[in-house]
C-alpha cells in the first residue's frame, strides 16, 4: 500500500511538473524597451517630422487589438517611434528616398497618402513618398491594414502633399 501510494504521489508530481512548465512556457515573453539600430535619417529633425512625430497616436489598432506606444531604448535614432509587444511597428521620418522608388514603382494610396511597400522577411516597410520628407513604417506581416491607415491620417493631417521626386 505504501508502494501504491508513493508511486501516486511521483506520478502527480511529474504531472504538475509538467503542467507548470507547459502554462509557464506559454507566457508572452517579458520586454523591455525596444533597440532600435540608426538609421540614415538626414531630415529627422525638420519641422516636418516633429509635426508629424508630434501628430501620431499613442496607440494603433492592429487586427482589433490596441498596441501601446513603447519605448525605445537609449541611445534612441531620432524622430523614430514603436507600438507593440513583443513584434513592433516601428515608425522612421526623415529618411533618404528609398531607391525602390521609380517611374514604374507600384504605389498604394492609403487614406490620401502615397506609400510604397517594400517587402522584408516577416515585416514590410511602407514609405511615404508624396510629402516633404519621406517616413517609413515597418510593420510585421501579422498585423492587419489598421496602422497603416491611423498613420496615413496623422501625415495627411500635417503634411501637405508634394510631387513626387525620382532623384
Amino acid at each position: 500500500m505504501v508502494l501504491v501510494t508513493a508511486a501516486a504521489l511521483a506520478v502527480a508530481l511529474a504531472v504538475a511538473v509538467a503542467v507548470f512548465a507547459l502554462t509557464k512556457g506559454s507566457e508572452p515573453p517579458e520586454t523591455g524597451p525596444l533597440a532600435l539600430v540608426p538609421v540614415p535619417a538626414p531630415a529627422a529633425t525638420s519641422p516636418a517630422c516633429t509635426a508629424l512625430l508630434g501628430a501620431a497616436p499613442t496607440e494603433l489598432t492592429s487586427n482589433g487589438t490596441r498596441l501601446k506606444l513603447r519605448e525605445l531604448a537609449t541611445p534612441a535614432p531620432p524622430a523614430t517611434m514603436a507600438w507593440g509587444e513583443p513584434d513592433a511597428l516601428v515608425l522612421r521620418c526623415g529618411l533618404n528616398r528609398p531607391p525602390e522608388l521609380t517611374p514604374s514603382a507600384q504605389l498604394r494610396l492609403v487614406n490620401k497618402v502615397q506609400w510604397l511597400q517594400v517587402p522584408g522577411e516577416g515585416a514590410s516597410t511602407w514609405y511615404v513618398v508624396d510629402r516633404e520628407v519621406y517616413a517609413a513604417l515597418t510593420v510585421p506581416d501579422s498585423a492587419g491594414t489598421g496602422p497603416l491607415q491611423e498613420i496615413s491620417d496623422a501625415v495627411a493631417a500635417k503634411l501637405p502633399a508634394r510631387p513626387l521626386r525620382f532623384s
